[in-house]
């Protein structure tokens, strides 16, 4: 599962189980970027609030499918596999489209991001290609130049906020040699009304 030891839904105890009773999936299943945190339960319970209001918070405004994208195409970028298999199911899932998903994921792996997105969408990406590889480079111009493609400042703090968060969780995963092994891929926090449900679906 990883390179350090880590705590089983089954011997957990105390504040952990907890966490882990807010956090599973099907048959007590709990997924392993996750259980990486059990021996400091508190580290669980901050990147279950980030990722939450990052990524499934009803009041982002931008496609939750396209905010999935954008994890993938950083994680692809960080090398990140157990990201981009976790969060391509995702992807699908929300954008109900399997071959657009398709085309999606090969313009991905090609890093040929035109042959899938122009415009907005484009513009979007391309800034978080930029703040992946090239963080220190990034100028107000290029936040100017997101607002002319399109972005509203919100928008672009939602961009800004996944780029930013799935950098974290990459080097989490890689750091600490986190794998897939019995994880149910795909699965994510359901009800994005509520900010305390973190159960996974």
């Amino acid at each position: 599962m990883s390179w350090i030891n880590e705590i089983s839904y089954e011997a957990a105890e105390g504040r952990l189980k907890k966490l882990y009773e807010q956090v599973k999936g099907p048959d007590n299943n709990i997924d392993n970027i996750l259980s990486i945190h059990s021996l400091r339960p508190h580290t669980l319970t901050g990147h279950m609030a980030l990722y939450k209001n990052v990524l499934h918070n009803s009041a982002n405004t931008l496609p939750k499918w396209y905010l999935e994208t954008l994890g993938i195409y950083v994680s692809f970028l960080n090398a990140c596999s157990y990201c981009v298999t976790h969060h391509l199911a995702g992807m699908k899932r929300e954008l109900g489209d399997d071959q657009r998903a398709h085309q999606i994921h090969q313009s991905i792996l090609n890093d040929n991001l035109s042959t899938s997105f122009e415009g907005k969408e484009l513009a979007g990406l391309e800034y978080g290609k930029k703040l992946t590889l090239s963080h220190k480079e990034i100028k107000e111009s290029d936040i100017a130049a997101l607002r002319k493609a399109g972005f509203e400042d919100g928008e672009i703090l939602e961009v800004n906020q996944v780029v930013s968060y799935f950098n974290y969780v990459n080097r989490t995963v890689l750091g600490l040699g986190v794998n897939t092994n019995g994880d149910v891929i795909g699965l994510s926090p359901g009800d994005s009304d509520d900010v305390d449900n973190w159960s996974h679906r």
